[in-house]
């Protein structure tokens, strides 16, 4: 067994599109990223990452590199998973913690939860997502930032 424990964050810029564990939810903001900046993506990729011992996204795509501008966060995400499967693992659950003001994500709660479900091919009870504010704190709590944190459990496959 292993666990990993990913984390990333965005400013929020005007007239992007707000991408949450590939979900787009409607704002008027959305992440300001080299990719398409889904912060939950690069969570549970970095916490794959970080469960296998292998770096983080950066380590793998390289910010510097021009041939990942504006990539969907799923192929990140890809990479990942291959990389965990060619070592014969799998995860056993996913908890995750999204940070932002605005929008409220209770709404999209269940979407969110399906789409990573579908995308990790987890059942829906494996799959944890909790939204947070931080009342005025920081430049997330200010409504200038989003944060996710992702925590997961690899085991063998059998």
């Amino acid at each position: 067994m292993r666990i990993g424990m990913g984390y990333d964050s965005h400013r929020l810029k005007k007239g992007r599109p707000l991408v949450l564990g590939g979900v787009q939810i409607p704002s008027p903001r959305g992440e300001a990223g080299h990719s398409d900046g889904d912060v939950l993506l690069h969570a549970i990729t970095d916490a794959i990452y970080g469960a296998l011992a292998e770096g983080d996204i950066g380590t793998h795509f390289p910010p510097s590199d021009p041939r990942h501008k504006d990539k969907p966060s799923r192929f990140f995400l890809s990479h990942a998973l291959d990389l965990m499967e060619s070592r014969g693992l799998r995860i056993v659950n996913l908890d995750c913690t999204v940070i932002l003001e605005r929008p409220r994500l209770a709404p999209h709660r269940e979407a969110i939860r399906a789409s990573l479900s579908a995308l990790l091919s987890l059942p829906p009870d494996a799959v944890s997502i909790k939204a947070k504010t931080k009342e005025g704190l920081d430049a997330a709590g200010r409504g200038k930032a989003i944060e996710a944190f992702a925590v997961l459990l690899l085991e063998a496959r059998v």
